[in-house]
């Protein structure tokens, strides 16, 4: 068996915002977000179900009509096409695992 990590780009799609893919395969990606204070991730869906595992920070999400507050240890999962978003409001960064792979990371 060949040796399966790969090394992936650090990539900055807005203002505050990290991404890095960390592992992936066609049926599943798991991607870091490094979010500084005030960086959001814009509202946006994609038909790929999505779990969220906050490792650091505080963050408020919005899914569909629904707001909350998250921090360290929390997670949840986001149904396939809701409409999502967050606000970094301590620095941190979460990590989020998406099935299947979004291949627009790569």
């Amino acid at each position: 068996m060949t040796n399966p990590v790969k090394s992936f780009p650090v990539k900055h799609p807005s203002d505050g915002v990290a991404r890095q893919v960390l592992a992936d395969a066609p049926e599943l990606m798991v991607v870091s977000f490094r979010f500084e204070q005030g960086a959001k991730g814009a509202l946006h869906q994609h038909p790929h179900v999505q779990s969220t595992y906050v490792e650091s920070g505080r963050f408020r999400f919005t899914i569909d009509d629904d707001s909350f507050e998250v921090g360290p240890g929390d997670s949840f999962a986001i149904p396939s096409n809701a409409r999502h978003g967050c606000e970094c409001l301590e620095p941190g960064q979460l990590v989020d695992c998406f099935t299947p792979r979004r291949d627009d990371f790569l």
